[in-house]
């Protein structure tokens, strides 16, 4: 997976993730959710160690946009830290302003071509674009969508996932024990944002509450800054059967809260 786009105008915030999990498919997960930092092996080893991770994918593809990664597979879905492994990097440039901290979503939509025309005529701009027999992708600039990077891929067939590596590409597998659950995004103007993602996304915003859109499987809220100068993806929901959760409620990692919750 490649990761050197534009540097979105976001950084670290505060958040809170109140779960609920959609009714009726929509056809659209959360499949991945990105860190970056400064350091790449103490905040991968720390991901590891203290939610029970197997160890990662390291993606060769990415050195050539100057990174390192580490890529964990949690059920079906993925958590993936990056670092710039040489200087003049979109993700070094956003260190530089930021701090670790969340950096990118991915997610996995069926529809893939109603979002991407939904995305021209909104007039998002695209700043990555690959097709593959088993995989496709849209980076879309963080400036157009707020929050974060936000990528646009489909998995094909349904459910395998390239970005996790040879295990998971053209076929499925199963990851650690767990889950990625939802996120949480902090901007200036939560509903707008929120109103953003969905036109993109084609979900829906429920009426009530704070803004969230809802998932397959989970769902991303947006909530206001609380105070910070500056917008991101804040807080990372995961489900861990009990003995890895070991009644924890949440940790701070990489410069994300993730919230632990207990395994459906």
């Amino acid at each position: 997976m490649q990761h050197d786009e534009p540097e979105p105008t976001t950084g670290a915030g505060k958040g809170s993730l109140g779960l609920t999990v959609s009714e009726g498919r929509v056809g659209v997960r959360l499949r991945q959710a990105v860190l970056v930092a400064s350091e790449l092996e103490p905040v991968s080893s720390a991901l590891r160690a203290e939610l029970g991770l197997g160890e990662p994918f390291r993606d060769p593809g990415v050195a050539e946009f100057g990174l390192l990664n580490a890529v964990f597979a949690l059920g079906d879905c993925f958590l993936e830290v990056v670092s710039p492994a040489r200087p003049n990097t979109a993700a070094g440039r956003y260190l530089d302003r930021h701090g670790d901290g969340g950096y990118m979503m991915i997610f996995d939509l069926e529809d893939l071509d109603g979002a991407r025309a939904r995305v021209e005529g909104l007039g998002i701009r695209v700043v990555w674009r690959i097709d593959l027999p088993d995989i496709s992708g849209t980076h879309l600039h963080p400036a157009d969508m707020r929050g974060a990077i936000v990528s646009l891929d489909q998995s094909r067939p349904y459910g395998q996932w390239r970005w996790g590596g040879p295990d998971w590409t053209g076929r499925t597998a199963a990851g650690s024990p767990g889950r990625l659950a939802g996120a949480t995004v902090a901007v200036s103007d939560p509903s707008a944002v929120a109103a953003r993602w969905a036109q993109v996304l084609g979900v829906a915003v429920p009426s009530g509450g704070p803004p969230a859109l809802r998932l397959d499987g989970g769902q991303v809220c947006f909530a206001a800054m609380d105070g910070e100068p500056a917008e991101g993806l804040v807080e990372i929901a995961v489900e861990l059967p009990p003995a890895l959760r070991r009644d924890r409620e949440a940790l701070e990692l990489g410069g994300v809260r993730f919230r632990l919750l207990d395994a459906a």
